[in-house]
């Protein structure tokens, strides 16, 4: 037997500052889609102490005013006061907003890929939600926090926290949880121990309840290990759009091509593409082809059809690569135009994409990516 290792991996809250930035891009970007499910975006937020920065390319016949739309996701994440660092209902807004370049329209007008770049999907059957177990549970707590938070106010806890999670592995197979470290923003009044055992009480048992298997009673706990965290959100840290995506995905468990997802439209290949990956790898893990699988899918900019398709069971799979890969490419339209009417994503029914920016964009089954239609006819 191989000798045990650790994994880690983190989430935050929509309440962290970074989240809050993809929340508002996101949430401009759903106003458009509802209004014009043509419209071309590419908006990233700045935030900071009592200011949002939108910023971006925008090609739309749609009418948003996005201030509104700023501020109202502000508030409804629970910053309405500068008591806790932030608050909607007077952060001044800042619009730097251009049409997108004509020279990238002409090709994705033709349904060719709105850029260059590689995708990466990841699937592994660790979790119900075929997603690695570290990031899961770290999902699970920053959730957690969130409901908590908002249904009893009466525990001082404030929008920002912060969860990370570190799994013991055995043989690539995870059998317990090591170590969770989280940090919530809090009220002035409330004291280190009140924090932590608030947090314990009713963040950390609650989700470990989900997941008692791999709870050996010998977790170790950093619990606001600085001490305190009563300046949180905007105030405390800057928030960027895309700055998280390591936390949007696998957290860290798989590769990462690089692009960010929030605040674009499905024409971006970094996104649509994204979500087509994971939905290959999903089904393939799903069919029982794998027990883990990661898919890369790469474009040229202005170009319909993929460049490469890569295929990688890391040894689990049950047929070659190659022939996952070949039904893989005969089941499924890579092209962008396809994707997005394979997955609905422009279809404001089916998806918000505010809903992407909160905990992950995967292993969340309402999504119309981790469907897992594809499963028997791949077998």
């Amino acid at each position: 037997m191989a000798e045990p290792n650790l994994f880690t991996s983190e989430s935050v809250t929509e309440g962290h500052p970074d989240k809050l930035a993809d929340q508002i891009s996101d949430a401009i970007l759903d106003e458009l889609l509802a209004r014009d499910p043509k419209s071309r975006v590419a908006l990233e937020t700045l935030l900071t102490r009592g200011l949002a920065i939108v910023a971006g390319e925008l090609t739309t016949d749609a009418y948003v005013e996005i201030a509104d739309v700023v501020r109202n996701t502000i508030n409804e994440v629970g910053y309405t006061s500068t008591d806790v660092g932030f608050d909607g209902n007077t952060t001044g807004v800042l619009l730097a907003i251009q049409k997108q370049s004509p020279d990238i329209a002409m090709g994705v007008d033709t349904g060719g890929a709105g850029d260059q770049g590689m995708m990466f999907g990841f699937a592994c059957d660790e979790t119900d939600e075929l997603m690695p177990l570290p990031i899961t549970i770290a999902h699970k707590l920053t959730a957690k926090y969130s409901a908590v938070r908002k249904a009893h106010p009466e525990l001082g806890f404030r929008p920002d926290a912060k969860s990370q999670v570190t799994v013991v592995y055995h043989d690539g197979q995870p059998k317990e949880i090591d170590t969770i470290v989280f940090s919530a923003q809090h009220d002035g009044d409330v004291t280190q121990p009140e924090v932590a055992a608030r947090v314990k009480e009713h963040v950390v048992r609650p989700v470990l309840n989900e997941y008692a298997a791999f709870d050996k009673g010998n977790i170790k706990y950093h619990i606001n290990p600085t001490g305190q965290f009563i300046i949180g959100g905007p105030q405390g840290d800057t928030g960027v759009t895309g700055r998280k995506i390591i936390v949007d995905t696998y957290g860290g468990y798989a590769r990462h091509g690089g692009g960010a997802f929030s605040g674009k439209d499905p024409s971006k290949v970094d996104r649509s593409a994204a979500y087509a990956a994971r939905y290959l790898a999903k089904n393939v893990v799903a069919s029982g082809l794998a027990k883990k699988c990661e898919i890369q899918v790469a474009y040229a900019i202005g170009v319909a059809e993929p460049v490469s398709v890569l295929v990688d069971t890391f040894g689990t799979g049950t047929i070659a690569d190659a022939e996952i890969s070949a039904r893989l490419r005969k089941a499924v339209d890579l092209r962008p135009r396809a994707i997005i009417e394979r997955l609905g994503l422009l279809d404001s029914t089916k998806i918000k994409y505010i809903q992407t920016a909160r905990n992950g964009h995967f292993g969340n089954q309402s999504f119309p990516w981790e469907q897992t239609d594809l499963a028997e006819a791949l077998k």
